[in-house]
Order: C-alpha cells, then sequence, then structure tokens
C-alpha cells in the first residue's frame, strides 16, 4: 500500500485489527488512543513484526490533542492519507436516566471526535489529490439500540457526516465509506450489560445461534473491509453504508 494512516482508538479491538491489517499490507500507521500507555505497546508490539507502526495518545473531543497527534504523525511518518476513526465511547442507561454529562460526553468522543480528526486531516488529503476515509459507526445508528439513545444518535450523526463528506470531498480524489458494525466481539461489546455473567454467555451464544454465517464477527472482519476500502481499487466507492455484519440485521 505504501501509504499513510491514522487509525483512532487503535490499542484495542477494532481499532487495533484496523492498524495491524494497514501495517501489513504495507502502510505506515499512526496508532493513535486516549490510553497512551496501551498505544506505546501496540505500536512496539507491532514493531517488534517488523511494521512501520507509531503510537500517539490523544483524546479524539480533544480539538488541541488531536491537533498535536496529527503533527506529530506527520512529523513521524509523513503527510495524512488515510484516516479511519475507530475511537468510541458507550454507554448504557434508560432514556430518562441519561445525564447530561453523559450525553454530552458520549456524543463528544463519537460524532465531535470524529468531526475534529477528518477536518484536520482531511488538507493532507486534498493537497495530495487522494484520501481514504472510513469512519466506524454502529449498527444501532440505523435500527437504534434500547439503553444507548445517546450512542445511537451519535453514531447516527456520524453516517449522516460520512454521506455529507463523500458529496463535498470525491472532488479531490477521497473517500469516505463507513462500516456499522453489528456483534462483533470487542472489548466494548464484552462490557455491555447484555454481555455479563452466566446470563451473557448464553446471551453471546444465542446470538451467534441466530446469525446466517452462525457465529459472531470478529475484529477481523471489520479490518479487512476497512484495508479494502483504503485502497486504490476502491476508488469508485464512496459514500457508502458497508454492513460488515454477517447477514445480522435483528
Amino acid at each position: 500500500m505504501g501509504r499513510v494512516a491514522v487509525v483512532t482508538g487503535g490499542a484495542s479491538g477494532i481499532g487495533l485489527a484496523i492498524v495491524r491489517r494497514l501495517a501489513t499490507g504495507g502502510a505506515s500507521v499512526a496508532l493513535l488512543d486516549l490510553d497512551e500507555a496501551a498505544a506505546d505497546r501496540a505500536a512496539a508490539e507491532l514493531r517488534g513484526e517488523g511494521l512501520r507502526v507509531v503510537g500517539l495518545g490523544a483524546d479524539v473531543s480533544d480539538r488541541a490533542a488531536v491537533e498535536k497527534a496529527l503533527e506529530a504523525a506527520r512529523a513521524e511518518l509523513g503527510p495524512v492519507e488515510i484516516m479511519v476513526t475507530s475511537a468510541g465511547l458507550s454507554l448504557n442507561a434508560p432514556f430518562l436516566d441519561i445525564s447530561v454529562e453523559d450525553w454530552e460526553r458520549v456524543v463528544a468522543v463519537n460524532l465531535t471526535g470524529t468531526f475534529h480528526c477528518l477536518q484536520l486531516a482531511v488538507p493532507d488529503m486534498i493537497a495530495g489529490g487522494w484520501g481514504r476515509i472510513v469512519t466506524i459507526s454502529s449498527s444501532s445508528a440505523q435500527s437504534g439500540s434500547r439503553t444507548q439513545a445517546h450512542y445511537s444518535a451519535a453514531k447516527g450523526g456520524v453516517v449522516v457526516l460520512t454521506k455529507t463528506l463523500a458529496l463535498e470531498l470525491g472532488q479531490y480524489g477521497i473517500t469516505v465509506n463507513t462500516i456499522p458494525p453489528r456483534a462483533v466481539v470487542t472489548p466494548m461489546f464484552l462490557a455491555a450489560p447484555f454481555a455479563q455473567g452466566a446470563a451473557g454467555e448464553e446471551n453471546i451464544k444465542a446470538l451467534a445461534a441466530r446469525s446466517p454465517v452462525r457465529r459472531l464477527g470478529v475484529p477481523e472482519d471489520i479490518a479487512a473491509t476497512t484495508a479494502f476500502l483504503c485502497s486504490d481499487d476502491a476508488g469508485y466507492i464512496t459514500g457508502q453504508v458497508i454492513g460488515v455484519n454477517g447477514g445480522n440485521y435483528t
């Protein structure tokens, strides 16, 4: 691939799988994560495998922190050509119990954080005449999710932001697509109330049994599609919601 990529939320789960897949394909990757120590550890492990990866700490809801991280990425690797926004925050509460503080934090990370990352990276892509953006949204953006009104609303905003940027940026050789994962086994998924305890184990088994492919997703499923969307071969795909979900719609 030979491109310079930035992946947010890259120290674990889907983000880490995407970092590994892009780097294995030849990209130089800046791995951004709120947990700077985890970002450093993950990047060091990947460098030990011969991959070109740097770890950087940044809270994507903090504009100045994102700007600083991207400047460090440019200094180390070069202008940003690929941006994957995988950083996310999911909280659970019935709608009437959601505090204003939790609403604002979830929206700040999931939606405003995506805005910060993309607005700060896109000028590099315009200058280079080529770019790939993949946002990681959520199936809840399309279906809703009980006890996750704030998360679903924020991820719905990510979907519409993606479609809007595809319309604006296509003229510059930049494609913009979103993947809304569903039932992917990640730390966030396993931390949800649905997955807790003995009942959680049964819930997970039942969910897998209902899947047309008879399994739940793994981060590598999302990473494989992300890598394709970031390639030259995907230059005619933009503004799309790519359902990597094993046929799970309900």
